[in-house]
């Protein structure tokens, strides 16, 4: 198992972290450590999941991905 913190650009409030869980939970081997404004805790199978992936979850929730 892989655990990264995403840093993530354009969260402003409670209402962004929980567009953003919703759409990292889409992922389904992807599991949710922690999500902030900015930021997501996320651990996953590095085979498994995509930075692609991840880089498209977050597009969905109108944000976007700096580093993985």
């Amino acid at each position: 198992m892989s655990v990264k913190n995403l840093k993530i650009e354009g969260m402003s409030c409670q209402h962004c972290v929980m567009s953003l869980t919703k759409e990292l939970s889409n992922l389904q081997e992807l599991t949710i450590k922690e999500v902030n404004i900015g930021t997501a805790l996320v651990e996953y199978e590095t085979d498994q999941v995509s930075s692609n992936e991840l880089n498209e979850a977050v597009e969905a929730a109108g944000f976007t991905l700096i580093s993985k």
